[in-house]
């Protein structure tokens, strides 16, 4: 009786273990997933306050085919906007 007692607990012991194993390895999934999601908020909300003028994409267009990159794109597209800034204020004013 001795021994079937022992293996008894044994089997018992081995099965609330193997779960609180279980349990421990499940709660590091949860907590990488949240910083994932804060992640993106902040993008959105920076897309959604400025949306993008028709002078910026041309420009971005004309250094996308001269092939700018880095600084030499954003003085040129900073030049692009000014200038075209400046013939929608001419045509405005002429009308």
């Amino acid at each position: 009786m001795k021994i079937s007692s022992l293996v008894t607990a044994t089997v018992i012991a081995s099965f609330l273990l193997m779960g609180a194993a279980s349990a421990q390895t499940a709660a590091p999934a949860t907590k990488t997933e949240a910083p994932k999601t804060e992640t993106k908020a902040p993008a959105d909300k920076k897309a959604a306050a400025k949306p993008r003028t028709p002078g910026s994409l041309e420009c971005s267009k004309q250094a996308d085919e001269k092939g700018l990159k880095g600084k030499e794109r954003k003085k040129f597209r900073s030049a692009c906007k000014k200038e075209f800034a400046d013939k929608e204020k001419a045509a405005t004013g002429a009308k």
